[in-house]
Parts: structure tokens; sequence; C-alpha cells
């Protein structure tokens, strides 16, 4: 025999398993059937099946929900069923691919809305084609201003009684939505992957690429090694601007209008106040206007003169200069610091001598050579027979310097010194072209 219920015992149950329309749903039975328990089991599930082609307008109701499904309900329905069932009223079926659900009315707008909103997102997910449009997909329907957040906020217009169950189709649609986006994201991640590691696949049978190291310029050599020197012997290092003032780079030297040096054929001009300097003895001259005494010091640094480009000469080089302002400086202080820089830099048994020679800046004037590093002083081609080698040009500073910045000659002197950076190279590296210096020729730089 069959348990009995009520039409509101059985409302009841219904309303516990979440399937309060199949009250409504549910095919009569007679008063007497229902009271004595004696129908068939298989007949009711029969007439439940006939009640639901209606209403469905399918076949069969396997057709429109799962094999498994249909006979469970029917199973319930029969099982339910009691005497106080009502007439029925409606039911819809619809589905999504992993969820079918049963509503109690087919012009409910928001169910509407939540069913395509589902289907139009698996759709864009489906046609997404990188990781960006997936974004887009899901700020669309699940952003502030998506489609889904707006059926939320709809929600006040929905009747009072519909929204616990509307609010749960929004929350199992989000996570619908959330899920087939993340299985997306997913399966896209892992195939970028995969294409990542057919592109990045190292052949280990492939010889090893070679590491090729840069190094220092000769001319980065060279000046580093006259620093280094002269820095031992109590000197330090100024630079100084190489757009200079004519004031600087001529007149505080006691060089004269008149002087060749300041004609336009040899010296670059920006106006008639400035140029770009042709010597590094601007920086001195600086120097001694600050009167900060005693002065030792050197000035490395590019200048510019209007020279032809060929082996020994160009528009643009490096020079090196020095200075010493003290009291009681002599020209022994001058030959016996060169002599020190060139055994430094040249060799020990490397010799000086000094020839007489004129700069505007200094007085008396010299210029130093040095015995040649190759022959040691016997005569060869690179020294052109002679055994030495000119090397810099040097003097006493002249009295009329120090007036002119600021120095009384009368209580200081000081000597001063100039050489040229890339004539060091070529003499200490054995080049024979300055161009050399300057075509970064790979197969000429390795070899320092």
């Amino acid at each position: 025999t069959k348990e009995q219920f009520t039409g509101e015992d059985a409302l009841n149950k219904l309303k516990e398993m979440g399937l309060e329309d199949l009250y409504n749903a549910a095919p009569e039975a007679s008063e007497e059937d229902a009271s004595d328990g004696e129908q068939d089991h298989t007949e009711i599930k029969e007439q439940v099946q006939e009640q639901l082609q209606t209403l469905t307008d399918s076949e069969d109701l396997d057709t429109v929900m799962a094999e498994e499904d249909a006979e469970e309900l029917a199973e319930v329905i029969a099982e339910e069923i009691s005497e106080s069932v009502e007439q029925v009223i409606g039911i819809e079926v619809w589905k999504t691919d992993n969820v079918a659900n049963l509503l109690m009315s087919s012009k409910d707008t928001n169910t509407n809305q939540l069913l395509q909103m589902s289907e139009e997102s698996e759709k864009r997910i489906e046609e997404a084609g990188a990781l960006d449009v997936l974004n887009d997909v899901r700020v669309s329907f699940l952003g502030k201003k998506g489609a889904l957040t707006a059926v939320l906020k709809g929600m006040k217009d929905v009747a009072p009684e519909d929204r616990p169950k509307v609010g749960q189709l929004v929350n199992e649609t989000r996570e619908e939505i959330e899920r087939v986006l993340d299985e997306a994201r997913k399966k896209m991640e892992q195939i970028i992957r995969e294409q990542q590691m057919k592109a990045e696949v190292i052949d280990v049978t492939l010889p090893a690429e070679k590491r090729v190291l840069g190094h220092r310029h000769p001319n980065t050599i060279a000046l580093e090694e006259v620093e280094r020197i002269f820095i031992g012997m109590g000197y330090e290092v100024v630079e100084g601007p190489e757009v200079e003032k004519d004031y600087y780079n001529f007149e505080v030297l006691n060089i004269p209008a008149d002087h060749p040096a300041r004609d336009e054929q040899d010296t670059f001009y920006v106006n008639d106040k400035i140029l770009l300097r042709t010597q590094t003895s601007p920086v001195q001259a600086r120097v001694m206007e600050q009167g900060r005494l005693p002065i030792r010091m050197i000035a490395p640094g590019r200048v510019f003169r209007s020279d032809e480009v060929d082996a020994t000469h160009s528009p643009s080089f490096h020079q090196i200069e020095g200075l010493v302002v003290d009291k009681n400086i002599t020209l022994a202080d001058l030959k016996g610091t060169l002599a020190e820089f060139a055994k430094e830099m040249f060799g020990a048994d490397t010799k000086v001598k000094f020839r007489p020679h004129h700069f505007p800046f200094t007085e008396p004037s010299a210029e130093m050579d040095m015995s040649c590093f190759k022959c040691k002083g016997a005569g060869c081609r690179f020294c052109k027979g002679s055994g030495w080698i000119e090397i810099l040009g040097c003097g006493m500073v002249h009295p009329r310097v120090f007036e002119m910045c600021g120095i009384d000659p009368k209580e200081y002197t000081g000597f001063a010194f100039g050489m040229g950076l890339e004539r060091i190279s070529l003499l200490k590296y054995e080049i024979d072209d300055m161009r050399l210096l300057y075509e970064n020729d790979v197969r000429f730089l390795k070899q320092f």
C-alpha cells in the first residue's frame, strides 16, 4: 500500500525537493483511487507521462529530459500524489549543456535573460582566440557593468516571492559562466605553452654560440696608464668644457689676437666669442683663477682643430695637459717629472732630452724627445734613423699668464706640459696610422 498525503503535505514535500512546480504539473487521480492506495504504480507513471507530453508538445518525456531524470520524476509524482492534487496550470522545460531546470512560467523575463546570457557567453567563449579576448568576455558578463550585474540590479522589479528563485538562478548562471571561462583559459594557456615549447626547443647537438667580450679602446688604455702614473706622483685629474670661450682658450693664455692659432682656418668658431677648444689649457686657466694653491693637475680631454684627416692628423683628437704651481718650482722639477713619466710609460731605460722651442704661454719653452724604445737609440725606421722620438711640449708658466689668472708671479712659479693622447697610443702600440683608432674595425681593435 502507498503512504497517503493531503494536498498540503504533498506541496510541502515537493517544496523540500525543489520541485514546487510539479505540484501543479501532476495528473489528477480519483479520490477513491488515492484513498485506496490500490492503483497500480506503473499506471500512475504512464498518466504522468501523458500529461507532460501534452504540456511540452513532445513525443516522449525522455526526449526533453535525460532518461534517468524522467524516471525519477515519474516515481516522485506517483509516490507523492494525493486526493487534493489540483488542476494542471503550466510547466516549461529548458536546458543548457549541463543543467536542466523546471520553471514556473515561460513568461519569466529574468529567466529568459539568464538563459540567453548563458548561451551567448558560451558562444563568445568558444569564439575567443586569445586570452585578452577571453578577459573581455569575462568583463562583459561578470564585470561591474556586465550583463549579469544588470540582472541583479533589476531584482527590485521581481515579485518578492520570486526573488529567491531568480537570485539562485543568477548565481548558478554566474558559476556556470565562470566555470566555462576557467576551462577555456586553462585550455588556451596550455595551447600557448605547447606552441612556446615547440618554438623554443633547443637542439643540444648544435655548436654553442660564442660570446664575444668587448674591451677597452687603445686610447682608453693609454689614458688610464697616464693617469695612473701622474696620480702616483700626487696629481689630480680635472676636466673642463669642450665648447669654450675665446677668452680662456687664447687671451688668458697670452696668445695675441694676430696669432695664427686664432685664425678661422685653424679653429672652429661658434661665434666671435665662443669656439671649440683647440687645447685643454683653458682648464688650467680656470683652475688657477680659483686661487687654490698649490696646484698639481692633469687635464685630459677632446680638442678640435681644422686639420685634414691623414695618418697623423684629425680634426678631433685628445690631449693631456699638466700644470704645477707652487713656490720655488724650477726647470729641474719639470725635467725630473717628465723623465720619470717617460720611464714609467715606455720602460726604465728610456732617456729624454729637451730642445728649445717657443710657446706663448710658457717661458722658457722646450720640446721633449725620448730615446726610441724600438731600437734603444741606435736608429731604425720607427725613429727615422735618429734614435729619438718627439713626444711632448713643455715649459715654465709665463708670468703674464699668472697675472691674468690672479696669481703673483714673484711669489709663485710653475711648469706646464702637453702631449697628444693618440701619439702616446701610436708610439706605445706601434701603430703607423692614426685613422685606425677611429675606424672601429674589430679586427684591429681586438688586438689590444
